[in-house]
C-alpha cells in the first residue's frame, strides 16, 4: 500500500511520517516534493507538520496554490484518504478540503508538548481500531491550532459526527485548561463531509514507539491500514 508523504521547502515532520509508516508495516512511503503535479499510483495521502513556505502570509496560505496540491485535491475528491497533521491541518483548510480555519493560539504562545485527545468516532478510515471515547496521549507543537469556523459549520461537525478528536483532561473530561489553544469545541481534529480526509493538530507520526513516550498515535496507522487492505479485497 503507497503512501504519499508530501515535502514543501519547510516540512519538518515529513521524515517521521516516513518513519512511522515504515515502522508499523504493511506501508510502502514514497515522497512528492512540492512542485510534483502527479501523485502517481498511490492509496493513500499524508499532508506532514512543519512550516511550508516558511508560514510567510499565515500557514497553509502559499503552500495551498502548489502544483501537488491540485492533485490532492482531484485524489480526495475521488475518496482516496488524506490526513493533514499540523501544517498538513491547515494546508486542508486553505486549500479548502476542509472546512473552517486555524488561527493563532490563544496565548500567543507557540505550545510543544504531550496533550490529551479524546476519540469522539470510530466511523472513518483513520480511527476505526481504536474504541470510542479512549483517550490518547499525543505531543502537539504548534502556534496556530487555534480552530474556529462559523456557527453554522461548527453545528454540522457535531450534527454530522464529524469531530474526531478533542482535547481533554487525562480522565476524557473538556476543560478551558486541557485545550492548549483555544479551539472552538475543543475541537483537535476533523472530517470532511465524505469521511476520508482528516485534518488533525496532535502529531500521530511522533506517538507510535514506547521511546517516544507513547504509542497512542498507532491506531491511526492501523486504521488506515485495515480501510486500504479492506478496499483492495
Amino acid at each position: 500500500m503507497k503512501v504519499a508523504v508530501l515535502t514543501f521547502p519547510g516540512s519538518n515532520c515529513d521524515y517521521d511520517c516516513y518513519q512511522a509508516l515504515k515502522t508499523l508495516g504493511g506501508f510502502e512511503p514514497e515522497f512528492r516534493w512540492h512542485r510534483d503535479r502527479e501523485l502517481g499510483d498511490v492509496d493513500a495521502v499524508m499532508i506532514p507538520g512543519g512550516f511550508s513556505y516558511g508560514d510567510y502570509l499565515r500557514p497553509g496560505a502559499i503552500a495551498r496554490f502548489s502544483p501537488i496540491l491540485e492533485a490532492v485535491g482531484e485524489f480526495a475528491r475521488a475518496g482516496g484518504p488524506v490526513v493533514g497533521i499540523c501544517n498538513g491541518f491547515q494546508v486542508l483548510c486553505e486549500a479548502g478540503l476542509l472546512p473552517g480555519a486555524l488561527l493563532r493560539n490563544e496565548s500567543l504562545r507557540f505550545r510543544s508538548f504531550p496533550v490529551h485527545i479524546r476519540v469522539e468516532t470510530t466511523r472513518t478510515p483513520f480511527t476505526s481500531t481504536y474504541e470510542k471515547g479512549r483517550v490518547l496521549q499525543i505531543p502537539i507543537a504548534h502556534g496556530d491550532g487555534n480552530y474556529h469556523a462559523t456557527p453554522e459549520t461548527l453545528a454540522e461537525l457535531e450534527g454530522e459526527d464529524r469531530i474526531v478528536f478533542r482535547y481533554c483532561t487525562p480522565k476524557g473530561a473538556l476543560s478551558p485548561e486541557a485545550n492548549p489553544n483555544g479551539s472552538a469545541h475543543h475541537i483537535a481534529g476533523i472530517l470532511n463531509e465524505t469521511r476520508n480526509v482528516l485534518g488533525m493538530m496532535p502529531h500521530p507520526e511522533r506517538a507510535v514507539e514506547d521511546i517516544l513516550g507513547s504509542t497512542d498515535g498507532t491506531g491511526l496507522f492501523t486504521s488506515l491500514r485495515a480501510h486500504l487492505q479492506g478496499a483492495a479485497a
